[in-house]
């Protein structure tokens, strides 16, 4: 599970942005995140957990969701109404093309660009599973995938509504899922192919 880190004492910087981008400048290679007024920081992630995105990019890409209408994108900051400093840095999305034009602030851009946000768990398996559900359902995104590697499963949330998802389906190893096409192509996904590149996450 992320680190959470305490809010700034007197002296210090009192904006949470300001603290989340001093933890980033000393902690490079984590991942900084402030959602519900908190900032986190989760470890690196693994080897399995990188081959898992490299693989998981690959279908999407296929069915033409990066080009003139869509791009494919790891690592790219999503702005939360669920707090006035809140913001998440899904490890894929699936986002307009335009999306630059829809910076909001610390290079984190407006959630109506995003068509899918995806996560493959890792130490922080419980923010993606509880905090981050509530998080994207409140921007409402459209569509959240979760690669639990923890449990081995597959998870595909829709319809965003009062902070949670109405459709929460769970896929296990041996089952192909089709995403809903309103992310602007067919996308099939192998559970059992990804969750192998993904390797099994204490």
């Amino acid at each position: 599970m992320p680190a959470a880190v305490e809010h700034p004492r007197e002296g210090e910087p009192q904006s949470l942005i300001d603290e989340a981008n001093i933890l980033r400048e000393r902690l490079p290679r984590n991942r900084i995140e402030i959602i519900g007024g908190v900032i986190t920081a989760a470890q690196p992630a693994d080897g399995a957990h990188a081959r898992a995105l490299t693989k998981l990019m690959r279908p999407f890409m296929t069915a033409g969701l990066d080009g003139a209408e869509a791009d494919v994108l790891q690592g790219i900051g999503l702005w939360l109404p669920s707090g006035p400093q809140d913001y998440a840095i899904p490890d894929l999305a699936v986002v307009d093309a335009d999306c630059e034009e829809h910076l909001i602030e610390n290079n984190c851009y407006d959630p109506a660009v995003f068509r899918l946000v995806l996560e493959v768990t890792s130490s922080n398996y419980q923010a993606d599973l509880r905090h981050k559900v509530a998080a994207y359902a409140q921007a409402r995104i459209p569509v959240y995938v979760i690669i639990d590697r923890k449990h081995q499963r597959l998870h595909v949330l829709t319809d965003p509504a009062e902070g949670d998802y109405a459709n929460h389906r769970v896929h296990a190893p041996g089952e192909h899922v089709t995403l809903p096409e309103s992310i602007g192509a067919e996308v099939k996904l192998g559970v059992e192919a990804i969750l192998q590149a993904a390797g099994q996450k204490s």
